[in-house]
């Protein structure tokens, strides 16, 4: 019997062969080059061997298969520039063979002459689920952890090996496109009413429900290898699809304007593909993803999308040497929207917490946001009526600080008011014991300044979440000028601990995200100003691939509180600090029209009963003189946009705030959704090129001002032709810490 590192093979007396993937140096299986020739290598002794009747392919881990390891991608991407380096043809040449090595085995399964049938067993990603596919028989196990999905066009690619293919010969060609397209998540059920899968069965009969059906005589040859296979949504030149090609290719551009080659790709693929035998249509798929793989935007959303954010997510940034902190409890001080949002994910996360606030009825009423949020994960059949239990068990609301007493970490919540901090840090340590760390989830006052009301300023740490704290799932871990590596340590141990994703930022106004935020929405100002038409201010971000308008997105943080922000800014730093005319026109909104944002029903949007739907306030086109729409250049309204955005994420990373690009483009994405096409906002820089961007840039300043001046940084990088990546290279920093 033949050994394997990441399988092992058992035949049974009835000559099924079980082959359980259980690589032994990770905790979730992946495809990895090696895995590939193993596989490869059973399917010769499966076909081979007389006396095996068929295989069953299953995990022996919790989960089946997280899908190919893109690290394995981004080496066939950097071996394809470095061939290319010296003959195009040949690297593209290259790229190709490689892009259909899995689609070939995949298909050698399939056509091998035994039946096989994957047991899935838990997540089932990517090429793991395309392995399935290619499978004679799928069973799944009914369980909430059991979740299949083709999600490679979220990070810039889509399913090269196989997906586009078997997904819309196996379900109706509507649910395919949307899960091709979407990268959806499916649970057994979905994906049985989908046809993707032939069986639901109980977890612990997953593998005998698999074998039964090669017992049963299930054939080794797919639908579409039977003479005489019909699609099943009909032909593409046909009624039906005459039905749904033009909507499809109309609500692709609606959702994506353009900005993502992989979702086209696949509805070419797909098209292109049923037109065609199968074989010539695997061919199809692997020339198109073959092209995309050199597209900027799949290098680009690979690197922060997959790698950089999994690194970030394994505690890149965290000090060395610091032993790593298991919770027993956190304290939470004021039960506001965010402080009750901070409770819910923490308990969520299996974490008692004490929440306080002035009084019970206020406390109370924050854990009562929890009992509202995890309701509605009931409704939704996402979480059942004992979890709601068991995390409602974990909020103890009061309003006695002595309770915070035994707590690991503390986070306080309370009102932006430097006074009020003062007081709640002040009250809160006298009851925490020397060791405890103590966070502020401040937004604007910086940390230093707030670390001075402490009697501890190492253990004083910044921990910025972002609202709605349950759906955003980025923290600012912000450094005072004092903060200590345990602090940092305990931070970083608790933001993962609530399945978030970390990033560190050094002290100043705004941090990093709300500096970058700031920006996109004073150039909204800017251009109603001008006399841009609102909505195409709007419509002009959107198709640069922000998801929220700069508009829409100042009335959810409220018009008011950037009021507010603006004044206190004045105060800080003189009135040059603000431009008075944005000033004038953000008093004009809140003074004059009452207008503070979806918070009071209006703002630069109205805010109608359900179910009408928000709107654009038609006043404002009365504030300014409006100029003509086909006399203004979109492009350029939407490269100011992106423009002005990154050129603050290169200030941020000159002055020192933010050290590592991984934390600036994945930050960028997460927190406010800078064009995730791009990579984030450095990657943005690094994809156009640094000389080409500040050339861009030197243009819009001399249009439109000083927010477009390029710091000295992009300037001696553009002379030297160096990407952030080469500059400020994290991997090198991470190999002398190790060093060290």
């Amino acid at each position: 019997m033949a050994d394997y590192n990441n399988f092992t093979l058992e035949i049974d007396a009835d000559g099924i062969a079980l082959v359980t993937w259980d690589m032994k140096d990770r905790s979730m299986n992946v495809f990895t080059e090696e895995v590939m020739d193993e596989l490869d290598r059973i399917v010769d002794q499966v076909a081979s061997d007389v006396a095996v009747k068929g295989a069953v392919i299953t995990s022996g881990k919790e989960t089946f298969s997280g899908g190919a390891d893109l690290t394995m991608l981004k080496r066939m991407l950097t071996l394809f520039h470095e061939e290319e380096q010296k003959n195009h043809d040949k690297a593209v040449k290259l790229l190709f063979d490689n892009a259909g090595r899995m689609s070939a085995l995949f298909r050698k399964l399939e056509t091998c002459g035994k039946p096989w049938v994957s047991a899935i067993n838990g997540t089932c990603m990517g090429g793991a689920f395309e392995l399935s596919l290619a499978c004679h028989g799928r069973v799944a196990a009914d369980s909430d952890v059991v979740k299949m999905a083709l999600p490679e066009v979220k990070v810039g690619i889509f399913p090269g090996a196989g997906g586009t293919q078997r997904v819309p010969r196996l379900a109706d060609p509507q649910s395919a496109l949307q899960m091709l397209t979407s990268g959806q998540n499916l649970s057994p059920q979905r994906a049985k009413s989908m046809g993707l899968i032939h069986e639901i069965a109980e977890p612990k009969q997953l593998v005998d429900a698999a074998k039964a059906m090669i017992r049963n005589g299930l054939k080794p040859v797919q639908p579409w290898d039977e003479k005489g296979f019909k699609l099943p949504g009909g032909p593409v030149y046909s009624a039906a699809g005459a039905n749904l090609w033009p909507p499809a290719i109309a609500i692709l551009r609606r959702e994506t304007y353009g900005n993502y080659p992989a979702a086209s790709a696949i509805l070419k693929c797909v098209y292109e593909g049923l037109l065609v035998p199968f074989d010539i249509g695997l061919k199809i798929e692997q020339r198109y993803f073959t092209e995309i793989m050199q597209t900027t935007e799949a290098a680009m959303m690979i690197r922060s999308l997959f790698v950089s954010l999994q690194e970030l997510n394994k505690g890149a940034r965290r000090p060395a040497g610091v032993a790593a902190t298991r919770f027993k409890k956190i304290g939470i001080i004021g039960a506001g929207f965010m402080g009750a949002g901070i409770a819910y994910v923490t308990a969520r996360a299996g974490i008692p917490v004490v929440l306080i606030d002035r009084d019970m009825e206020s406390a109370e009423k924050g854990k009562a946001h929890s009992e509202k949020l995890v309701s509605e994960q009931i409704r939704k059949g996402r979480a059942k009526a004992e979890d709601k239990d068991r995390l409602l068990s974990l909020i103890t609301p009061s309003a006695d600080y002595a309770d915070l007493a035994g707590s690991d970490l503390v986070i306080e919540a309370v009102f932006e008011d430097s006074e009020v901090k003062k007081a709640t840090t002040e009250k809160a340590e006298a009851v925490l014991k020397p060791a405890s760390v103590f966070a502020s989830n401040t937004s604007t006052i910086p940390i230093t300044s707030l670390a001075k009301n402490s009697a501890r300023p190492k253990n004083f740490v910044g921990i910025h979440f972002f609202s709605p704290v349950d759906k955003m799932m980025l923290v600012e871990i912000i450094l005072g000028k004092k903060t200590g590596d345990k602090a940092l340590a305990v931070a970083m141990d608790y933001v993962r601990a609530i399945k978030k994703t970390p990033i560190v930022v050094n002290d100043t106004r705004g941090f990093y995200v709300n500096r970058c935020v700031l920006r996109y929405m004073s150039e909204a100002f800017k251009m109603l100003i001008e006399g841009v038409p609102a909505p195409m201010i709007e419509n002009a971000a959107r198709a640069a691939g922000m998801p929220v308008g700069p508009l829409a997105l100042t009335d959810e943080t409220a018009i008011d509180l950037a009021q507010q922000i603006m004044k206190q800014t004045i105060r800080d730093l003189g009135e040059n600090a603000v431009d008075p005319e944005q000033m004038k026109l953000i008093d004009t909104m809140v003074d004059t029209h009452g207008r503070f944002g979806r918070k009071n029903g209006k703002g630069f949007y109205d805010y109608p009963e359900k179910p009408a739907k928000k709107h654009l306030w038609p006043g404002l086109k009365d504030l300014y003189r409006q100029r003509n729409p086909d006399k203004i250049d979109y492009e350029e309204l939407k490269q100011r946009f992106l423009v002005v955005i990154a050129l603050e994420a290169a200030r941020v990373m000159e002055e020192g705030i933010v050290t590592d690009p991984r934390e600036a483009d994945v930050g960028s994405i997460l927190a406010f959704g800078f064009a995730p096409y791009t990579g984030g906002a450095l990657s943005y820089i690094d994809g156009i090129g640094a000389e080409k961007f500040v050339r861009i840039a030197k243009g819009l300043r001399k249009k439109y001002g000083a927010e477009f001046k390029a710091p000295k940084l992009l300037l001696d990088m553009a002379e030297k032709g160096e990407t952030f990546y080469q500059r400020f290279d994290p991997y090198t920093k991470e190999e002398a810490k190790k060093a060290a």
